[in-house]
């Protein structure tokens, strides 16, 4: 097989990062597999024909039942609000679908664990799966995951997460899905909280273990585009504490309410011999700090991730010509195609979804009962 016919369910906000991630990936990465935008499926029939044309699908459905039943679709991609993850990924596995499915995996643990489940179940038959956390695949925190694993900062100890954004600080913001739980399982917690507790495990290769935890919701209730209210049932914000498996300390923050941040994913990792800062609105950008240096000349020095040499780079432009936002789903899409035709398990997997839906619960337990909560199934 030298193709793998794509079928995408949802063409909002996601959609479109994931239709320009699937037209891009050939020409750039020439992975073992070619993928071919077959079908988009959307409930309405004439937004999703607008959308298809737009973005370069061949096809549309309006069930995403009938791309399971399609032999020219061998991948689906979930682009859907969380609570559609766990029927789709579900289903398109028993189907002997391969699945990527955007974070958060669910809007429950026990949904991430039937996920979890139905991916192992999969994997016996080839069959491959991936969440996509795609801050991932910022050369920079790739690059920032290198020299931890290498033990350029030595033991880690101290990591510093934050995830600042401020679309919400008008109380007069309209309602939208996303404030809603039963559709988006949690507000800033899931929908960019969970951003940073990967990010933070992925870099740092170590996983939350417990948690202590504040939640608020600072404007209760929202104005309907179409007249009228409706109560927010989310978080707006979520602020923690937390101790890894390998003994190190970290503090998280998720807001939606950080007056003058747009998208701003910071984390900073501190080790015995060295510490590592990134920030994604300086996503080009990698600081580094190595304790070891003569102290009259030593500090944070700023490495331009644009060199052939870093994580995925030499697929782009010359050195010095920068990357963006959209370049991490190419690099998620490039990954998981090479990962199918070798026939090896991507990450992060479902299994790592599901290790994040089990922090992202012990946060709300935390909050909830004002008291430390340990992560489920930790050691």
């Amino acid at each position: 097989m030298t193709t793998v016919g794509v079928g995408m369910v949802g063409h909002a906000f996601m959609g479109r990062a994931h239709s320009q991630a699937w037209r891009s990936v050939g020409p750039f990465f020439g992975p073992p597999l070619t993928p071919v935008m077959t079908a988009l499926a959307g409930r309405s029939a004439e937004r999703a024909r607008a959308a298809a044309e737009a973005l370069g699908w061949a096809s549309v459905e309006t069930d995403w039942k009938e791309l399971l039943r399609r032999d020219d679709v061998q991948l689906v991609d979930i682009c859907t609000p969380g609570d559609s993850h766990a029927e789709i990924a579900v289903a398109a596995l028993d189907a002997g679908k391969h699945v990527l499915c955007e974070k958060p995996l669910a809007n429950s643990v026990a949904e991430a664990e039937a996920m979890a489940a139905a991916a192992e179940r999969a994997r016996g038959r080839g069959v491959r799966s991936m969440v996509g956390f795609n801050y991932r695949r910022v050369p920079a925190v790739t690059l920032a995951r290198r020299l931890v694993g290498e033990g350029r900062i030595g033991a880690v100890r101290h990591v510093r997460a934050q995830y600042l954004q401020d679309w919400l600080a008008d109380p007069q913001a309209p309602f939208t899905w996303r404030m809603d739980r039963d559709r988006a399982g949690t507000g800033a917690l899931g929908d960019i909280g969970a951003h940073i507790i990967d990010t933070a495990q992925f870099v740092t290769g170590q996983s939350l273990v417990g948690v202590s935890a504040v939640m608020d919701t600072f404007v209760p209730e929202r104005p309907l585009p179409g007249g009228g209210t409706a109560q927010v049932t989310v978080d707006d914000a979520a602020l923690f504490v937390g101790r890894t498996d390998g003994g190190a300390l970290a503090s998280f923050e998720a807001t939606r309410f950080a007056t003058g941040r747009k998208n701003a994913l910071r984390i900073e990792v501190s080790g015995s011999s060295g510490a590592l800062a990134f920030d994604l609105e300086s996503l080009n950008e990698l600081w580094f700090y190595d304790r070891e240096e003569d102290g009259a000349t030593a500090g944070f020095r700023r490495i331009v991730v644009t060199e052939p040499v870093h994580p995925y780079v030499d697929r782009w432009w010359p050195p010095g010509h920068m990357l963006g936002y959209e370049h991490t789903f190419t690099h998620q899409a490039a990954d998981l195609l090479t990962a199918i035709a070798e026939g090896v398990d991507p990450r992060p997997s479902f299994a790592d979804g599901l290790q994040v839906q089990r922090v992202l619960a012990a946060v709300a337990a935390s909050a909830a009962s004002r008291c430390w909560a340990e992560v489920e199934g930790s050691e």
